[in-house]
């Protein structure tokens, strides 16, 4: 018979949740407090006083063409990011799950893309398609092909997606790794003496297997091309050329910090809270119904 574990009294349980409250309450629900209090003002031009506006800078925001522009900019970044990201991954993980000599060697050089910061990323993808200096660029050149995402919207947005998704893939192969490991070889050798080729095997099989991990992933991929791609966007584009990449968490930033407009700054903030939080919802209302635990 299994024991149970019991506590005499709710000192002990309190103190052993108590350093995580703490850490949640100053790092978590403080700031979001301060920026629900900050977006129902409006500062003066130099900072010195506030003026209650109430729900203005919602009313504001809603209204404004450039805000609405960038939902659909975040729409279409974030949507490209998980694809570009998911996509490669699980193909590099049932590659690597088929492999017998050096397998190893190859997962270890799959995963160490994770390690880099996105700004770092940014970087890197910056000089290699310098309109001047970069040597992809150089090439498209030679081809006859004029590449300049200074200018060009579309190939703007298509840097920073790859860049984006690139660091993504390791960290997407880790998981479709370690849950292609989990697969039963039992069922897929049945399947294969049954006559089933490769692929039929990975989609009828393999894949709905995979529906847990795939749906985690789906949620975490957008959560972070929603927030964490910041630093790439900053670093390749500054949400130009024309607005063409500047999403949500990037226009936060440029109406609060160069703007020096905290009160709108603080709205889009809590809007972005909210749009993130009914995503989730979304997903996992709607999504998780083709989840095959």
């Amino acid at each position: 018979m299994e024991k149970l574990v019991t506590f005499k009294g709710w000192l002990l349980p309190l103190a052993l949740i108590f350093p995580q409250i703490v850490i949640s309450a100053i790092f978590f629900f403080y700031p979001a407090g301060q920026a629900i209090w900050q977006s129902l003002f409006i500062p003066d031009p130099f900072g010195l006083s506030t003026k209650f506006v109430g729900l203005g800078n919602f009313e504001f925001l809603l209204t404004d063409e450039f805000y609405r522009a960038s939902f659909l900019t975040t729409g279409i970044f974030s949507l490209l990011v998980t694809l570009v990201s998911m996509v490669p991954a699980l193909f590099l993980a049932v590659m690597a799950d088929r492999l017998i000599k050096g397998a190893g060697v190859y997962r270890t050089l799959l995963i160490w893309p994770y390690a880099v910061a996105p700004a770092i990323a940014g970087v890197l993808w910056l000089f290699m398609f310098n309109t001047r200096v970069g040597v992809v660029s150089w090439y498209l050149g030679q081809l006859g092909y004029d590449w300049n995402h200074v200018l060009n919207e579309a190939e703007a947005m298509g840097l920073v997606v790859v860049a984006s998704g690139w660091g993504r893939v390791s960290y997407n192969f880790l998981f479709f790794f370690a849950a292609l490991q989990a697969v039963p070889r039992s069922v897929i050798e049945a399947a294969a003496i049954d006559g089933a080729s490769f692929w039929r095997r990975f989609f009828t099989i393999v894949l709905p297997l995979l529906s847990p991990t795939t749906f985690f992933l789906l949620v975490v991929n957008i959560v972070y091309a929603f927030f964490e791609t910041f630093g790439v966007i900053h670093t390749i584009t500054s949400g130009g050329p024309q607005q063409a990449t500047t999403i949500l968490v990037y226009k936060v930033f440029a109406d609060g910090f160069v703007g020096q407009d905290l009160g709108s700054s603080a709205a889009q903030s809590v809007i972005l809270l909210l749009l993130v939080g009914a995503l989730t919802v979304v997903q996992f209302k709607f999504v998780e119904k083709r989840v095959h635990y």
